[in-house]
């Protein structure tokens, strides 16, 4: 499937036709995360195929889905940032994880083919900080050794949307570089220090893809997708890896869903020699309270469905999907928490 312009409302399926008694069919809204955005979008052809029901999803980025179901205009947003349980609660939110992916670097390099350039963290956050400015530096040549690195500028592309692929990108940056977490830190939207930006996972990659010699980050389906030149990374345990679904479980297997409250698992920077270094999480995130009970169930039915039903699409995508002990925490979770608007259970 082939990414939509960012900010273009991007609609799931076709809608409905009209029934002999003129009623549609109980299509539910979402909006956030552009790293689910390729796993949504499959789900809900295969859900739209079942059910009749289909999918609104808005793929603007974390920030925006955010702000979106606390304003309610959506039935859920998506983030890769998980909220804290203090702003869940103020906000009568609930949040349950549903699929887990890798972020990535790419780059635009003549003559270097994807998956050759080998980074660190330390130095990836010392381009962000503009401290290192030409590919043949050596931080990056002593790492490459070779490798023809060109003598050019680097053009660092960043998101400009509030966004939880910068989340977890700035998560790592910050845990391998003391100086990167002092002058940027990390959260959705930061202050860069240099760069230009780009909306969504799509907005970046088509700025490195337009730009030479410009190094970005995006959702590793994104970099599949588009044919991008990723780069290998080096994790924890100081192994240089290249990105895939076997790297992120690895990162995955060492969350304890149980203690984390509200599900809040960040996985950057995990233990493990096969631990890819960026991987993270998309959350859905509901009001505890419906007010339209049936739509807040269909949002629930959907996300049970693919919890049960869209495991090998999302390998196929190269995610991660939640596993059935995950998977059964949440679906009790629903029971205990969500509610219509006359208190019932809708789960």
């Amino acid at each position: 499937m082939r990414m939509k312009q960012l900010l273009a409302t991007i609609i799931i399926g076709t809608t409905a036709a009209f029934a002999s008694t003129a009623t549609l069919a109980a299509d539910i809204t979402g909006a956030g995360s552009t790293f689910a955005y390729p796993i949504y979008a499959k789900w809900a052809e295969m859900y739209k195929k079942t059910s009749g029901n289909g999918l609104n999803y808005q793929s603007i980025g974390s920030g925006a889905g955010i702000k979106q179901i606390k304003a309610k205009t959506v039935d859920f947003g998506a983030s890769d940032m998980p909220l804290p349980v203090e702003e869940l609660n103020e906000a009568g939110l609930m949040q349950f994880p549903t699929i887990m992916g890798g972020v990535v670097a790419i780059v635009n390099l003549d003559g270097v083919a994807p998956g050759q350039l080998k980074l660190t963290g330390p130095v990836v956050a010392d381009i962000y900080l503009g401290k290192i400015t030409k590919w043949n530096d050596q931080a990056i040549a002593a790492l490459n050794p070779g490798v023809k690195l060109p003598a050019e500028d680097i053009t660092v592309v960043h998101r400009a949307d509030g966004s939880g692929t910068s989340f977890l990108f700035t998560n790592f940056l910050s845990q391998t570089n003391p100086d990167f977490k002092a002058k940027i830190g990390a959260g959705t939207a930061v202050k860069w220090a240099v760069g230009v930006g780009g909306k969504g996972n799509d907005g970046v990659a088509a700025n490195v893809q337009r730009i030479k010699g410009s190094i970005g980050y995006v959702e590793w389906a994104y970099a599949k997708k588009n044919k991008l030149a990723h780069t290998q990374l080096k994790n924890r345990d100081g192994n240089f890896l290249q990105p895939d679904d076997d790297n992120f479980k690895a990162a995955a297997a060492n969350a304890d869903w149980i203690k984390a409250p509200g599900f809040g698992v960040v996985l950057t920077d995990q233990p493990g020699k096969n631990a890819w270094p960026i991987t993270g999480v998309t959350y859905a995130i509901v009001h505890k309270s419906q007010a339209d009970g049936a739509k807040g169930k269909e949002v629930l039915k959907f996300f049970d469905y693919a919890f049960k039903s869209g495991t090998a699409a999302a390998n196929e995508l190269d995610y991660v999907p939640m596993p059935e002990s995950v998977t059964k925490l949440v679906e009790a979770a629903w029971k205990n928490n969500l509610k219509d608007g006359s208190g019932k259970a809708i789960w």
